[in-house]
């Protein structure tokens, strides 16, 4: 039953007996373990010595939910000095979307979630324009219109009543994660902070090459023959995030600017679908400035 099944994701410093000492601590607790996957960040000039565990397991009814599981891990949370983490199957994600003028990753999401194909719950949209507002209403969910009022005022100022805005909205729907599905403003490096790990952005473009406002110009100035989508964590340093997942798509010489720019919005749409999924399945691990995926 689902109520009963659980997620375990952990990292610790790389040693001997760590698998053993998990699962024979879920065994001896009478769970069942449905999947497992690990990995070890040891090669490399960047490897952080970390391990990676995610493990899916069904708890007997006496242990299933996450705050007795968390008191039965605590001795081996100590002995390996764990950051480990119990997530209800059962409890999809709150999340809320944010949008500017480029509605197709919000369209998206939006129809992948109303036709189950997305486990999450959306909460509603924000929108620093109303462009969208119609599209998000016929799904019967609430759109948010907060503009970055500019009359003349602080812009800075302005900025921060409307992260004001934002954070209240977060607060009060209990967001879990935060999708910006084209929000064309960059966030406060404080929101930053506050979103850390729980925001995705997706970038038009395959990081690092072609950043900026118009990546598919770029890309066809250049005659790339590839062309792709990145999404990633975000973070006050712009478009530098931890990166869930990327794709590409193949291009010639006959394509406009346009047709780039719509079979990259194609893109868009299939990497940042697959980065909140991963997310809400508990499958990202964060690893430094990089990250962990089991699919």
């Amino acid at each position: 039953m689902r109520e009963h099944e659980f997620i375990l994701t952990l990292a610790c410093p790389d040693t001997k007996g760590v698998v053993h000492a998990v699962s024979g601590l879920l065994y001896q607790a009478g769970c069942n373990i449905l999947d497992s996957q690990q990995f070890g960040d040891l090669e490399g000039d960047d490897a952080t010595g970390l391990f990676f565990m995610r493990v899916h397991f069904e708890a007997p009814p006496q242990l299933a939910d996450a705050p007795t599981l968390e008191r039965l891990f605590g001795h081996v949370r100590q002995q390996f000095a764990m950051r480990a983490r119990f997530h209800a199957v059962a409890q999809r994600s709150r999340v809320l979307l944010m949008v500017s003028q480029h509605g197709h990753c919000l369209n998206d999401l939006l129809f992948r979630w109303k036709s189950g194909q997305l486990p999450i719950d959306v909460v509603g949209v924000v929108g620093n324009h109303a462009t969208f507002a119609g599209l998000v209403e016929g799904y019967g969910l609430p759109f948010h219109h907060l503009p970055i009022a500019r009359d003349g005022g602080d812009p800075a100022a302005a900025k921060r009543a409307q992260e004001a805005q934002v954070r209240a909205l977060v607060a009060s729907e209990r967001v879990d994660l935060v999708v910006l599905a084209r929000y064309m403003q960059i966030l406060s490096a404080e929101l930053c902070a506050e979103l850390e790990g729980r925001a995705i952005n997706i970038h038009h473009s395959f990081l690092p090459s072609f950043k900026g406002a118009k990546p598919y110009a770029q890309a066809h100035a250049r005659g790339v023959k590839l062309i792709g989508a990145t999404a990633h964590y975000v973070t006050a340093d712009l478009d530098e995030g931890p990166i869930i997942e990327q794709d590409v798509a193949r291009v010639d010489h006959s394509l406009s600017a346009d047709d780039l720019t719509a079979v990259g919005r194609d893109v868009e749409c299939v990497v940042l679908a697959r980065a909140v999924r991963w997310h809400v399945e508990h499958r990202v691990l964060l690893n430094g400035h990089k990250t962990v995926v089991f699919r």
